[in-house]
């Protein structure tokens, strides 16, 4: 079976970035959204990156941010990838086409339109998460991924996904896989026993 890349997403401290590396995550997301509950500032950001080994990728989660404010943060974080989760539309993320990186663009579904429309993002990847009216992503929320069917680019499926249901989810054939919600005590701070059986459970699928 194929096994998606693993992303953490709202690491706000250094205990937590290490207890998700050694479990096995692939990529760590630093929310750069001031109105989240997982906010990090750029600078506190910069501290845990540069402790961190380099073959884990840095993921930047903006929302409806400016283009010279993502380019000063993600300059300091060091970020591999860059991902917009707010109302971001084709040609913004398409400005960031010529940088030595790569841009995901975050779509919040509702039904298939959300899906098919989602195709004319020409991004490195689509991140498809549960609609939630008063909040951009973390919300814990599973929209049908029965909806999704067959799309040709890579995706990152994320909303409501934990330990228990990491199987329903790997089974899909997805690109990678995007855990917040699913894997902390609170928001912002990570469950390391979570993590732990998140990634013993993919281990499973491996075998």
């Amino acid at each position: 079976m194929l096994i998606p890349k693993v992303k953490i997403c709202g690491i706000t401290n250094l205990e937590d970035a290490n207890a998700a590396i050694d479990a096995g995550a692939d990529l760590l997301g630093f929310n750069f959204y001031k109105k989240s509950p997982r906010y990090i500032d750029p600078e506190e950001a910069q501290k845990i990156i540069n402790k961190l080994p380099g073959f884990i990728d840095i993921v930047g989660l903006f929302v409806n941010s400016s283009y010279q404010e993502i380019r000063k943060t993600m300059n300091k974080c060091y970020v591999n990838w860059l991902q917009f989760h707010g109302d971001e539309d084709v040609k913004f993320c398409q400005s960031f086409n010529d940088l030595n990186l790569n841009v995901m663009k975050a779509i919040r579904v509702k039904n298939y339109s959300d899906i098919k429309n989602a195709e004319n993002f020409f991004t490195d990847a689509l991140l498809f998460d549960a609609y939630d009216p008063d909040k951009y992503g973390g919300s814990g929320i599973q929209f049908d991924w029965n909806i999704m069917g067959n799309i040709n680019k890579r995706v990152f499926l994320a909303g409501g996904i934990d330990p228990d249901n990491i199987e329903e989810a790997v089974k899909l054939g997805v690109y990678g896989i995007d855990l917040c919600s699913g894997v902390e005590s609170s928001p912002g701070k990570k469950d390391h026993k979570k993590l732990r059986q998140l990634f013993d459970n993919i281990s499973h699928l491996r075998a």
